[in-house]
């Protein structure tokens, strides 16, 4: 008998292409993959965000606060979506994520302009995410120096002289230190939610169909709602454990603050741990064996880490991903959990990202019962 025989060895190989052909889901990942990376990375990441919303709250309104809010749009950072009608509307618009910026621009600033007393406007800033705005930050400074070249001139071409005409004060908020901590840290909670979550229940009914234990499950009178529903709460015990070990290590290790009530937080994240418990469940339905559920928590998973701004600035992305994103419940819990710790967000605030995770936990659970009834029959 040799050692080695080339026949033996070509039949092996045929064997395993033959069985990658009949594993049309594997197949796929080896195709979707490459693909889904190269697309991600080149097209939707970009670290240089621009056409941030901003909002203006304006008590003074003249030829040269027109030529000022020019010069913000044009520098390509600035997108004006809606103007504020006071203070305080300024602040829910930035404590809701509606905008990145507030321009305000105060009482009597033309006059003083034109008196030479160099009048400041504010700018304010959700600075959570510190590379969301800081290259818009960054070119404000520009603004004072060109904004009114074109207003200041003849007799007044002595006000645009050095010092500048006006003064722009920025004002970062929520993160005033830039500490990318204070962004990371929070962020990686709904991370690791959804790698734990959803792959510990991805295998939940592939295991027990493969150890056989499922036929016993399926004799009993439970429905697949019992069933699915009962598989999901022991892994919603595991995933507040993880969430208070995240919380306690983030504020004893990073000094993460926690402004915002616990309580709410605590909510925020059982909803969030549901849609991805229900999600495995679906995946686990769907599944032949355990490599399929664990592949398809992958390809999964990788879209959710870099379209939902953990990594990179949500906003920075194109229109296309940033709506692909808004479907992934890990887009709206980072921007619900940052919200709360660094803004100190209540219900009223987070309303706006929670119903889209219910949502998709409802979508996913009917497809997940269709599917599993299948199964049954």
């Amino acid at each position: 008998m040799s050692y080695f025989s080339l026949s033996r060895w070509l039949g092996i190989v045929a064997k395993e292409f033959i069985q990658l052909r009949r594993d049309r889901l594997t197949f796929g990942m080896i195709v979707g993959i490459p693909v889904v990376q190269l697309v991600l990375f080149g097209y939707a990441i970009n670290s240089d965000p621009k056409h941030l919303p901003t909002a203006v709250l304006s008590a003074d309104r003249s030829e040269f606060t027109r030529s000022i809010l020019s010069g913000l749009k044009n520098s390509e950072y600035f997108s004006f979506v809606g103007e504020a009608r006071d203070e305080r509307e300024a602040d829910r618009m930035l404590a809701t994520g509606k905008v990145q910026f507030v321009v305000t621009i105060p009482q009597d600033f033309t006059r003083a302009l034109m008196r030479g007393e160099r009048p400041a406007l504010l700018l304010e800033a959700d600075a959570t995410d510190p590379s969301a705005t800081s290259n818009a930050l960054s070119a404000i400074n520009q603004l004072a120096q060109t904004a009114l070249v074109h207003d200041l001139v003849g007799p007044m071409a002595v006000l645009g002289a050095s010092p500048t005409a006006f003064e722009v004060r920025v004002h970062p908020r929520y993160n005033p230190e830039a500490i990318t901590q204070y962004n990371i840290v929070p962020g990686l909670m709904g991370v690791i939610l959804t790698m734990t979550m959803v792959l510990m229940t991805g295998l939940a009914i592939t295991r027990e169909t493969e150890r056989g234990t499922m036929e016993n499950l399926l004799a009993t009178p439970a429905t697949p709602l019992e069933v699915m529903t009962g598989k999901i709460v022991p892994y919603v015990m595991i995933g507040l454990v993880q969430v208070s070990l995240i919380l306690g290590l983030a504020r004893g290790l990073f000094g993460v603050p926690m402004i915002g009530n616990i309580g709410v937080l605590y909510l925020a994240v059982l909803l969030f741990i549901a849609a991805n418990l229900t999600l495995g469940l679906t995946f686990s339905a769907l599944a032949q064996n355990q490599l399929q559920a664990m592949q398809m928590t992958f390809f999964f998973f990788l879209p959710s880490m870099l379209l939902s701004g953990f990594m990179f600035p949500f906003r920075g992305m194109p229109g296309w991903a940033q709506t692909v994103g808004e479907v992934l419940p890990l887009t709206h819990f980072l921007r619900i959990v940052r919200g709360v710790l660094l803004k100190g967000n209540g219900f009223s605030e987070i309303g706006s990202e929670a119903w889209p995770i219910a949502l998709f936990m409802l979508v996913v659970t009917v497809i997940g019962l269709r599917f599993f009834k299948s199964t049954l029959d």
